[in-house]
């Protein structure tokens, strides 16, 4: 089930961010697999969920004695600005996924969803987007992988060791003249 996390507020062809109201218990989460529909449909990885804070929420965190009500109302009834930042990792065009750059990035208020389980296991069947997380060296990258490839296992259920072997294979190949990278990758996403 697709469910909607946010609009595009700022986009390149390599990231964007996406500004949300309030944060459901299930989205967004780092690592998980988004799309936007910007003419094709862009995938990205969440890699950051930043909740910024405004001067009356400042004031508020030093109230002595701070009730309940006043933090589920902050939750709840504002605009709390929290924003997440997606790292793209490909798109599709005509029925086909490329592992590689879209041609554009998504517009402004775009409106971003997850990627149901089935979308998912598509996208992940080869692994060519490898590359472009690990090469992005101003993000957690290997983390970023690591709790990506972690959430793809999950949803195929009862294939997700073999799933995980093969990524691990994928990984050894790219990463063979890195081998402490590697030994560290494997290491969290290792079943």
């Amino acid at each position: 089930m697709e469910i909607e996390v946010g609009r595009v507020i700022r986009s390149s062809t390599t990231r964007f961010t996406v500004g949300c109201r309030v944060l459901q218990p299930q989205v967004p989460v780092f690592g998980a697999l988004v799309k936007a529909r910007a003419g094709v449909e862009i995938y990205g990885l969440i890699y950051d969920v930043r909740m910024e804070d405004d001067p009356f929420l400042r004031q508020i965190a030093t109230v002595d004695d701070l009730q309940p009500e006043y933090i589920e109302d902050q939750r709840h009834n504002r605009q709390v600005p929290i924003e997440v930042g997606v790292l793209v990792v490909g798109y599709r065009h005509n029925g086909e996924i490329y592992h590689w750059l879209p041609p554009q990035p998504p517009l402004s208020l775009d409106v971003i969803h997850t990627c149901g389980p089935e979308e998912c296991v598509a996208f992940t069947r080869q692994f060519d987007y490898f590359r472009l997380v690990l090469e992005s060296r101003d993000l957690p990258a290997d983390e970023l992988l690591a709790a990506h490839l972690r959430y793809a296992a999950q949803v195929r259920g009862k294939d997700k060791d073999s799933f995980l072997l093969d990524a691990g294979r994928e990984l050894a190949r790219l990463l063979a003249m890195d081998p402490i990278r590697l030994d560290a990758l494997l290491g969290r996403i290792r079943p």
